[in-house]
């Protein structure tokens, strides 16, 4: 008798056992695939973008560019003072282009869309108050010292 109790105990714990370890792997194949699937979903949703911005200097670059990336979703801002233009990266699933045109507008700097908030650029540094008739978003920053079009 104390055999075949003993039999039926081992075997209800390989049972119980068996169907414990097939529950945890469930668990993790789930979880594996919910982390591809989010990881695919925010790879679809992340958005490139360029427009122009006016400003002068370094200090605008970082002032830009803190307004941009201050926008939650905004993974990447970078300014570039020659061409005056911005490339951004963004989720598109969290923010939009333009939102950050007028994040950028609110600092005191005009996007090619919104103009800069009158405020907040007479608050820049002086070496920042750029003409706001300066041209943005250019293909081709203009060279300085270029001599190609004339014999030296």
């Amino acid at each position: 008798m104390k055999q075949i109790f003993l039999s039926a105990a081992v075997v209800a714990a390989l049972a119980f056992t068996s169907c414990k370890e097939e529950a945890k792997t469930e668990e993790t194949t789930v979880t594996t695939e919910t982390v591809s699937t989010d990881d695919t979903a925010k790879e679809v949703a992340m958005t490139s973008s360029s427009f122009g911005v006016r400003g002068n200097c370094g200090m605008c670059k970082k002032t830009i560019e803190k307004a941009a990336t201050g926008i939650d979703g905004v993974s990447k801002a970078v300014w570039d003072k020659d061409k005056k233009k911005i490339d951004v990266a963004f989720d598109a699933s969290k923010t939009n282009e333009m939102a950050i045109h007028k994040a950028i507008a609110a600092s005191g700097y005009d996007t090619e869309k919104v103009a800069g908030d009158e405020a907040a650029y007479k608050e820049l540094p002086g070496c920042c108050q750029y003409d706001h008739s300066m041209a943005m978003n250019q293909l081709d920053a203009p060279k300085t010292n270029d001599h190609s079009d004339h014999d030296h």
